[in-house]
């Protein structure tokens, strides 16, 4: 974990997926930033979904545990029209979070369009894009098995361009309190439906 006054720190960024999660592990030392890692996480071949989510929340927990980052960058699932898709990437997303905050590490999460924004400056990019942008940042020449890998990379570069943490567009939490708090207000908006017996 970072030590107050620290000029380093760890960061561990998750592409949250039911086939394929991402990841990449960045350290950052004052203003350079460095890889760490990167990999993939295949949960394709499963066909339980609860299993996966299993294996996307030990895969965390192990990363967390031979890392130790000082936070968790993780991406938001995108609005899409496919509802049970939205849902099953909500579910891989929280079961990420969920390891994190088992291990008190503060959660920074990303819109998919403001990490490309930060990272090539077109909220419009595409993977390849990232990739090769993230190819010229970070100075690595070997190219990843799969774009989800950069995917994840990228969620922890942008948040170490964020280093005034006035991004509007990230929310963070540093706890369950915090999720839950947070969580409780979203739900607060259908109150009025209910007084009105609009349900």
């Amino acid at each position: 974990m970072q030590k107050e006054g620290s000029s380093e720190r760890i960061i561990l960024g998750i592409d949250p997926g039911t086939s394929i999660m991402g990841y990449g592990l960045v350290k950052e030392i004052k203003k350079k930033v460095e890889m760490i890692n990167l990999g993939i996480v295949k949960l394709d071949h499963l066909d339980d979904h609860p299993l996966k989510l299993q294996r996307i929340f030990e895969k965390t927990l192990a990363l967390i545990d031979q890392y130790h980052p000082d936070c968790l960058a993780i991406e938001a699932p995108f609005y899409g029209k496919n509802i049970q898709v939205m849902l099953k990437l909500g579910r891989a997303q929280g079961v990420a979070m969920a390891a994190a905050l088992s291990r008190n590490i503060p959660i920074f999460e990303y819109a998919p369009r403001k990490i490309k924004q930060s990272i090539t400056g077109n909220g419009n990019a595409t993977k390849e894009q990232v990739a090769a942008m993230l190819q010229t940042l970070l100075q690595f020449t070997e190219t990843p098995q799969f774009l989800d890998a950069t995917d994840g990379l990228a969620v922890a570069v942008c948040h170490s361009f964020q280093r005034t943490g006035t991004s509007g567009e990230s929310k963070s939490y540093s706890g369950w309190d915090a999720f839950v708090k947070d969580n409780e207000k979203r739900l607060a908006t259908s109150t009025p439906l209910k007084k009105s017996g609009k349900i």
